[in-house]
């Protein structure tokens, strides 16, 4: 491959793999992550949770079926570049709309095929995420460093600045929910949603209210919103202290709920502390454990930090529901994650709250968590 190679990967640590330059013309330098889902390409790399991120796939033919509108979970790609063991091209599928490497082109966004991407995997498992980039082969390995040196580290990164909307958004329902025509108001702290997190929500029949992330407590307080949502996003939740302090100030007022960085913020506001994954939870097949039913679903993840368990470590070894003390009272765990054991749920007690850390949007992913989105929203109402 050696003699063939137009492009490479390499880490911060030294690690070059060598493979075959497609999509834009030029490089691209982030955090070198993998995912294990074998569909949704298009929902990866438009996920604004993976701003700032080189998107390795772990399936090996990634372009199958093309790209389409549907597809897409913003406005944009986020995903720095996109890392493939075998590209494909084609846009002859049902629903195809162009080609997955035309696109990327068209969108300036790098990507490298024909690269032995299990290797790459198995590295970062070992040695964990790090900085690296996609450069083309006529970019000598000391210029790549110095690119690569000169990229923030992910630890301590705020990116919910890049991905948050500069004006309020308010979407009307889709649908109708449990009281009928006249669902609730949710206000959402937008620190880089996915659409289909938006669109399960307003099926559902609530209206949703996109605020930037550094909407005060006080403004969201003033407005009609039934109840406060936090969603997915990119970066270090220990770097959002300004989001953390909002939150602070509706946890108790209003029902609060998180869904993946969204349950990292809730979590931190409540007094509890996060801490960065040694590489992440990112794919469509995790399994979470949830403890009120004891079954087990299967989850889509994307997120490189978690929550500490009561006892201040990584991992929650029991399947009870154990319980934190918090600023706000007791909260219980409500799922965990079959994988690592880490905290993957919690319910608040003593206020009106709930996170999880996957994603039940399940854009893309299997169906398992769908109904958390009606419990939200029956809670809501009850409420």
């Amino acid at each position: 491959m050696s003699n063939e190679a137009t492009a490479y990967v390499l880490l911060e640590d030294g690690e070059r793999f060598d493979g075959i330059a497609c999509g834009a013309d030029g490089h691209a330098v982030g955090e070198v992550v993998f995912t294990t889902g074998m569909t949704g390409y298009q929902e990866a790399v438009t996920d604004p949770s993976f701003a700032g991120q080189l998107i390795t796939f772990t399936t090996a033919h990634v372009g199958n079926y093309g790209v389409s509108a549907e597809a897409m979970e913003s406005g944009r790609i986020h995903a720095r570049a996109a890392i493939m063991r075998a590209a494909t091209n084609r846009e002859d599928a049902p629903g195809a709309e162009g080609g997955w490497l035309d696109w990327l082109r068209d969108c300036g966004i790098p990507g490298i095929t024909d690269l032995d991407t299990r290797a790459l995997v198995r590295h970062i498992r070992d040695a964990g995420a790090m900085r690296g980039g996609v450069f083309p082969a006529s970019l000598s390995e000391d210029d790549a460093r110095a690119l690569i040196a000169a990229e923030p580290s992910m630890a301590g990164r705020d990116l919910a600045r890049e991905v948050t909307p500069e004006a309020l958004v308010r979407l009307e329902p889709l649908g109708e929910g449990p009281l009928g025509s006249d669902g609730p108001t949710i206000a959402m702290i937008d620190t880089g949603v996915k659409s289909s997190i938006v669109r399960n929500l307003r099926e559902r029949g609530a209206t949703v209210e996109l605020h930037p992330c550094g909407t005060s407590a006080a403004t969201l307080l003033a407005g009609d919103a039934d109840a406060f949502f936090m969603a997915n996003g990119p970066g270090d939740p220990a770097a959002l202290g300004y989001v953390v302090e909002t939150l602070r100030g509706l946890v108790g007022k209003k029902p609060v709920y998180g869904i993946c960085l969204g349950h990292q913020l809730l979590c931190r506001a409540v007094g509890l502390e996060t801490y960065k994954l040694p590489f992440g939870h990112r794919g469509s097949n995790h399994p979470v454990k949830d403890l009120s039913t004891g079954r087990v679903e299967i989850t889509s993840q994307n997120h490189g930090f978690a929550v500490r368990g009561p006892d201040g470590g990584e991992r929650v070894e029991t399947d009870e529901p154990v319980r934190w003390e918090t600023d706000f009272g007791a909260a219980e765990l409500t799922h965990v994650n079959l994988y690592d054991r880490t905290v993957e749920g919690l319910t608040l007690r003593d206020v009106q709250g709930a996170t999880v850390q996957y994603h039940p949007e399940a854009g893309p992913g299997p169906h398992d968590s769908l109904y958390l989105f009606d419990r939200f929203i029956k809670e809501i109402a009850g409420a």
